[in-house]
C-alpha cells in the first residue's frame, strides 16, 4: 500500500499509477492523502464492516423484543388486554375478529332451563336396528347403548312423579318376546309414576289390545296405532286426566323411510312437572 500527497484542481483525476508523479497546477488545490489497497485487504475490511452491522442490527432487534415483551407482561399484571395485542402482531396489525359465543345448554341439552319443580327430558328413538335408543333425566342418562342397557322393542323407565327418583328401568322385545312381561310391568303402576319410552327396531309386533289400552291409559294416542318398525317416544303417566303433550311417532313407510326398512329416528325434549304429594 503506498500513499501520495499531491494538489490537483477540482477537475483532474490523471494519475497513472501508485508511483506516478502528479504534478502541481498553478490552480489552487486541495492538499489529499490517498490510500490504495490491494483486493484483499480491502475484501477483508469489508467483511469486518458487514459483520460488525449484523452485530448491531442483531442487538438492536433484541432489544426491541425484550422492550416489547416487557411491555406486555407489565400490562398484563395491570390488567390490560396483551393477548389481543400479541394476536394483531402475529396477523399482520388486523385484529381477530370475535367469534359468536356458543348458545348455552341446559340439563338434558335443553335449549332453556325447566321452571323449579319440573323434570328436564330428552327422549331419542333408535335408528332402524343399529343405533339404540336414549333417555335422558335431569342430565343423567338412564338408557343408552354406551351403558348397554338397550333391547329391541320398547325401552321404558319408571319414575316416580313426585320426588323424581328413577324406579325401574327395562325393555320389553316387541318381536319375538311374550308381551305377558310388559303387561306385568305396567298393571301395578301407582298413581302419579311417570312413564318414559323409547323405542328401537320394532315396538308394535307383539302388541295385543290390553297393551295398547294400558299406553292409552297412560296418555297416548299413537299406541292404539303403533304399527310393526314404527318410531316412537312418549311420556305418559298413570292417572293423568288429558292425553299426554309428549308423544311422537313415525310410521314405517316405503316411500318416506329415511333407512332401508325403517324411518328417521325420533327426537323429543321438554320439562315434566312434578306432581304435588297427595294428601293422607
Amino acid at each position: 500500500m503506498c500513499f501520495l500527497s499531491f494538489q490537483y484542481p477540482a477537475a483532474c483525476y490523471n494519475m497513472a499509477s501508485c508511483q506516478g508523479v502528479l504534478r502541481p497546477t498553478e490552480t489552487q488545490g486541495v492538499s489529499v492523502k490517498i490510500g490504495i489497497r490491494d483486493s484483499n485487504e480491502m475484501h477483508g475490511h469489508q467483511q469486518y464492516l458487514t459483520n460488525g452491522d449484523n452485530k448491531v442490527t442483531l442487538r438492536a432487534v433484541a432489544l426491541v423484543l425484550l422492550l416489547g415483551f416487557t411491555w406486555l407482561l407489565a400490562n398484563s399484571m395491570l390488567g390490560g388486554d396483551g393477548n389481543s395485542l400479541i394476536r394483531m402482531l402475529f396477523s399482520g396489525g388486523q385484529e381477530e375478529p370475535t367469534p359468536e359465543p356458543r348458545p348455552r345448554k341446559y340439563k338434558c341439552g335443553l335449549s332453556a332451563p325447566c321452571p323449579p319443580k319440573h323434570l328436564a327430558f330428552r327422549l331419542t328413538s333408535g335408528a332402524a336396528n343399529v343405533i339404540g335408543p336414549k333417555i335422558c333425566l335431569e342430565d343423567k342418562i338412564l338408557v343408552s347403548s354406551a351403558k348397554n342397557n338397550v333391547g329391541r322393542g320398547l325401552n321404558i323407565a319408571l319414575v316416580n312423579g313426585v320426588s323424581g327418583d328413577v324406579l325401574e328401568i327395562k325393555a320389553f322385545d316387541m318381536w319375538v318376546g311374550d308381551v305377558s312381561e310388559l303387561l306385568k310391568f305396567l298393571r301395578p303402576l301407582h298413581e302419579g309414576t311417570l312413564v318414559f319410552v323409547a323405542s328401537f327396531d320394532d315396538p308394535a309386533t307383539k302388541l295385543n289390545d290390553e297393551a295398547r289400552r294400558l299406553f292409552d291409559e297412560l296418555g297416548s294416542t299413537a299406541a292404539k296405532e303403533l304399527g310393526f318398525r314404527d318410531s316412537w317416544v312418549f311420556v305418559g303417566a298413570k292417572g293423568i286426566e288429558n292425553k299426554s303433550p309428549f308423544e311422537q311417532r313415525m310410521k314405517n313407510s316405503k316411500s318416506s323411510n329415511k333407512y332401508e326398512g325403517w324411518p328417521e329416528s325420533l327426537e323429543m325434549d321438554g320439562c315434566i312437572p312434578l306432581r304435588a304429594p297427595l294428601e293422607t
